[in-house]
Order: C-alpha cells, then sequence, then structure tokens
C-alpha cells in the first residue's frame, strides 16, 4: 500500500532548489530520461516560480506528442447528496442543512438521457457518501440501462471493496475517481469529523481496491486549499508513480479541485491561486507525459480556456452539482458553486477556437472487453 511521507519530510524535498535546477529537470525530460521524486520538487518548488513560461512550453509539447490536439468532454450527473460523513469543506456534509435528495432509478435514467441529447459520450455518476441510500446494487441497475448510450461510465461515489468494484467493472463501470482530498494527515483529521471518511488509510488504499478490480482507469487527486499545494503535490506525485509501477495497465487520471463556496462557508486554510494551479498541471504533466489531467468547472471559464493545449486533456461541461438539476435547475442541495457555467457548445467552440478537438468518443473502448478483471494488473 502507499504510504507518503510526513509534510515535514516533503519540505524537505523541495528547499534549496534553484532555477538553473528546473531547466536540467525540463531537458532530463526533453532527452527521454525518466523523472524520479527529487525532480518532481524541483519542478514544485519556490525557484521553479521563476521558470512558469518555460514549464508551461514544455508540458505542452509533452501534451501534444503524447495527446494531439485533443480534449475529453465529460459531464457529472449527480445521483444523490446524501452524505454520512462530516467534511468541513463539502456542501454534502451531513451537518449542513440542505434539501436532501435521492434519484431513483427512473429519475436518474431521465437526468443521463438529457446529457445523452445534449452531445455527452463520457458520463461521472457522483453521490455523496451515504451507502445506507445508495449501493452497489442501484449502481448496477443503473449503468445496466445506461451503457449503451455511453462511450465510458465512471464514478465517484463512496469508497468500496475490491469485490464490490469488480462487480460494477463486469456490470460495465470503466473508470472510478476516489480523491484523498490532504495527503497531510494532521489536515485530514482537521477537516474530517465524522463518518466512514475519517480513515485516512482506507481511503488512501481505495485507488489500489479499484485497479486490481480491474477497472479500466481510476482517477486521484487533492482538494486544492486545505494545505500547502506544493507538498500536496508532491505527495500526489509520489502516488501516481506508485500506481503507475504497481498497475501499470491501469489509466491514470489526476484532477486538481480547488475550494469553491458551497453550504457551511468554509474557507480555505491554505488560499491556491490560478497560478499555483497552471503550476501544479505543469509539473505534473512533465513529471507523468502519460496521465490524463482534468480541469472541472470548478474553475472560471477564463482560467479554463487560458489552459487549452498547455497541459489538460479532459473537460467537464454543462455542469450542475445537484440531483436533478439538468432536468430541473431550480433543484436545490448542490455540492458546491460551479465556476464555468457555459453550455457543452460553448465549451465545444473554445477548445476548437484554440485550435484543439473536442473529442466524445472513446477510442480505447476496444480495450474494455478484452480485459479480464480476475487477470488484471497480473
Amino acid at each position: 500500500m502507499f504510504l507518503p511521507p510526513s509534510f515535514d519530510d516533503l519540505a524537505g524535498l523541495i528547499a534549496d532548489c534553484t532555477p538553473d535546477d528546473v531547466t536540467q529537470v525540463c531537458r532530463k525530460r526533453e532527452r527521454g530520461g525518466n523523472l524520479d521524486t527529487q525532480d518532481l520538487a524541483v519542478l514544485l518548488s519556490l525557484a521553479a516560480d521563476s521558470q512558469l513560461p518555460l514549464m508551461a512550453q514544455y508540458s505542452a509539447d509533452i501534451s501534444e506528442k503524447r495527446f494531439g490536439r485533443t480534449i475529453q468532454i465529460y459531464a457529472p450527473l449527480y445521483l444523490s447528496n446524501y452524505c454520512s460523513n462530516s467534511c468541513l469543506y463539502c456542501g454534502f456534509s451531513a451537518r449542513n442543512r440542505i434539501k436532501r435528495r435521492l434519484l431513483n432509478i427512473e429519475e436518474a435514467e431521465r437526468e443521463a438521457m438529457i446529457l445523452v441529447e445534449r452531445g455527452f459520450r463520457h458520463i461521472l455518476l457522483v453521490s455523496g457518501e451515504a451507502p445506507e441510500k445508495l449501493d452497489v446494487n442501484y449502481l448496477v441497475e443503473l449503468t445496466g440501462r445506461l451503457r449503451s448510450h455511453f462511450a465510458s461510465i465512471s464514478i465517484e461515489v463512496q469508497p468500496m471493496s475490491k469485490r464490490d468494484y469488480s462487480r460494477l467493472f463486469r456490470a460495465g463501470i470503466t473508470g472510478v475517481a476516489v480523491y484523498q482530498e490532504t495527503y497531510d494527515r494532521r489536515v485530514y483529521s482537521r477537516v474530517h469529523q465524522g463518518g466512514k471518511k475519517t480513515d485516512y488509510d482506507y481511503r488512501l488504499a481505495t485507488p489500489e481496491r479499484a485497479a486490481l478490480s480491474g477497472m479500466r482507469e481510476v482517477g486521484i487527486g487533492v482538494l486544492l486549499g486545505l494545505a500547502d499545494w506544493r507538498l500536496e503535490g508532491l505527495a500526489l506525485g509520489m502516488h501516481l508513480s506508485y500506481m503507475r509501477k504497481h498497475f501499470w495497465q491501469t489509466g491514470l487520471t489526476v484532477s486538481f479541485p480547488r475550494i469553491r463556496p458551497a453550504a457551511g462557508d468554509f474557507q480555505a486554510l491554505v488560499p491556491t491561486g490560478e497560478q499555483q494551479l497552471a503550476h501544479l498541471i505543469f509539473a505534473l504533466r512533465i513529471f507523468d507525459p502519460d496521465v490524463g489531467l482534468i480541469i472541472s468547472t470548478r474553475e472560471e471559464s477564463r482560467f479554463r480556456d487560458g489552459m487549452i493545449g498547455l497541459g489538460p486533456t479532459r473537460y467537464s461541461a454543462g455542469s450542475c452539482t445537484m440531483p436533478g438539476g439538468y432536468g430541473n435547475p431550480a433543484s436545490e442541495g448542490e455540492q458546491f458553486s460551479i465556476g464555468d457555467r457555459r453550455s457543452l457548445r460553448e465549451v465545444c467552440e473554445a477548445i476548437l477556437d484554440k485550435g484543439h478537438d473536442p473529442v466524445r468518443k472513446d477510442w480505447d473502448a476496444v480495450f474494455q472487453e478484452s480485459r479480464d478483471p480476475a487477470m488484471a494488473n497480473q
């Protein structure tokens, strides 16, 4: 199991780097060399702040070589805002007094068909973490109704067992996203005050269980604004490297959500700005040329448009963060406030205007049928 170093130890790795060190790491990548943890520390260091234009160019070049001029488009579908956890930063926290709702299967299917009509072919099923309300049986039944309409169906729900993930994979789920939120154990304990999510180690092992189940893709990430973004980025890169080494058959993605306004009025403990977010994206792209990098509609349209071609490979579009919100925009109980409220068409036009192609197909779908969950990553 992956276990990150303490943040005190991570801070020592980032100290005493120079701008020339950053240049040398970029050139090492350009020559085809493999980067290690110390190289990532250099890319995330204070010395790298002055080298962002250089890092942006390397990130853009690497992304085009690996992914072409394409950005995959997806939409989240919120199924439930019930949650048994008490997380200070989340609008779904059990402590918040919001209107709760669980879509039944027919309601969820109708929401999904709205997304199909709008042109989406990649979907992320999202819910609060309340397995007594939304369990594996619900997801299996819903996936059976949706799988013929979508190129890929992923989930971002409560952590599950390997057995449950295997069952979901057989039903047609292709990916699992589970974010550690913060790799700093001290901060993790501070912001997670009730529910199963208080178990840091169980959550940390979830991406491994998902990969062992046969999932074609596993997504990891941190919630920026809880701890030092440089140290979070270094721990995240270490986790990514571990997953890459031990589960080489599994596609990997990284997401970079930042804290947004939500019920509970939580304020970021360590505010993280757009420049710092861009820095983190450039560093992760240079560190791992093959990882999918995601920017969601948490971010403003201006920033998302500016990042097209510089590293990210996947954008959400036309999102809402409340159950039933596509069919009824007046629905209540959102997880957080959206930053980019443009439609799918508007986001695609922005991508095309930058000379890139918004992709709605799944060119890897052929591999799903050939992968036996029992043989995955063996």
